[in-house]
């Protein structure tokens, strides 16, 4: 894929040791606010950050200076939930069933595009398509770093178009690939099929098993669970869930990438909801670090690494869990 060269991404990974704030410095005082967008995964795709009516509610705005506080003091006129009943309430279900609607249909669309190679992208597109790629390719540099990853068995819950999916089947990973979406799946079986014709070396990659399932009906014991930018989706009393049944699934090792939620994020997605757009996007939640880490040690497991991953538009915090 080919990015912008002014486009920036950086993760740092340590162990059991907390990471570093994540406010940006103060601006100086004199220093005239600007306006600018930010997103959290998967989020927004805004044509341009002067063209309100393209952002949806899962957009953020992100207003310079002192302007932050100023439309943060009107944010109690929002109802942020209001959009997730309307939604819900067209599909006849909960959040599961807004995301697999979303994802079969115009989401299906968009993150096809964000996800691929197309140029018919725009640069918030293109800024999270960096962004998502950077923790893709930060999860395979942990897979790999301690070893080979020929026949280990790897579970990709949520794998969307296979942009993890075939790269660990590259690497000789016997994969099994799932996603809420008929639509997504389909699209990562067709891109499987087109990219893992030939081997590597002396590694024959064996196409991965893809199937539609949400997280939660998945079955079997694998190596590694890998769930990169799912929890989103989904509330923390349901991500709690989750995430206990995806460790369930694994032996060794568990991997989760979210949305952080810090008062600073959370403004700025709060901003973003008064600016909702035609748009049906689905509801965005952040997820604080320690919401997730509790919800990893109740089931019997601690967190190994820790790492955050950042664009202008993206923000991720990535985690590697293994058993206490």
């Amino acid at each position: 894929m080919a990015f912008s060269a002014s486009l920036t991404s950086h993760i740092h990974f340590h162990t059991n040791s907390r990471f570093f704030s994540t406010f940006p410095p103060k601006l100086p005082a004199k220093q005239k606010a600007t306006v600018i967008t930010a997103a959290i995964p998967p989020l927004s795709t805004a044509a341009s950050v002067t063209d309100l009516s393209a952002l949806d509610s899962t957009t953020v705005a992100l207003i310079g200076g002192g302007s932050v506080a100023a439309l943060a003091a009107v944010l109690s006129l929002t109802d942020p939930e209001r959009r997730r009943r309307l939604q819900a309430e067209e599909v006849g279900g909960g959040d599961k069933e807004v995301v697999r609607n979303y994802f079969n249909n115009s989401g299906f669309q968009r993150w096809k595009k964000i996800y691929g190679e197309t140029d018919d992208v725009n640069k918030v597109q293109l800024d999270i398509r960096l962004g998502h790629s950077k923790t893709v390719e930060n999860v395979m540099k942990m897979l790999t770093e301690d070893g080979s990853l020929k026949g280990v068995t790897v579970c990709d819950a949520g794998c969307g178009t296979g942009c993890l999916a075939i790269p660990l089947a590259k690497e000789g990973a016997v994969v099994s690939a799932s996603d809420i979406s008929a639509a997504m799946v389909a699209e990562a079986e067709k891109q499987a099929k087109e990219q893992l014709t030939v081997g590597n070396g002396d590694i024959v990659p064996v196409l991965p098993n893809f199937e539609v399932k949400d997280l939660e009906s998945l079955e079997g014991k694998y190596d590694t669970v890998v769930c990169l930018d799912v929890l989103i989706h989904y509330p923390q009393s349901k991500a709690d869930g989750m995430i206990a049944h995806l460790a369930s699934l694994a032996e060794n090792r568990l991997i989760l990438s979210f949305a952080p939620k810090t008062i600073y994020y959370d403004v700025l997605k709060r901003i973003g909801e008064l600016f909702p757009g035609p748009s049906k996007a689905t509801r965005a939640y952040l997820h604080a670090e320690a919401d997730v880490e509790r919800a990893l040690n109740k089931v019997g497991w601690k967190i190994k690494k820790r790492g955050l991953i950042t664009t202008q538009f993206y923000f991720a915090r990535l985690v590697e869990a293994v058993p206490a």
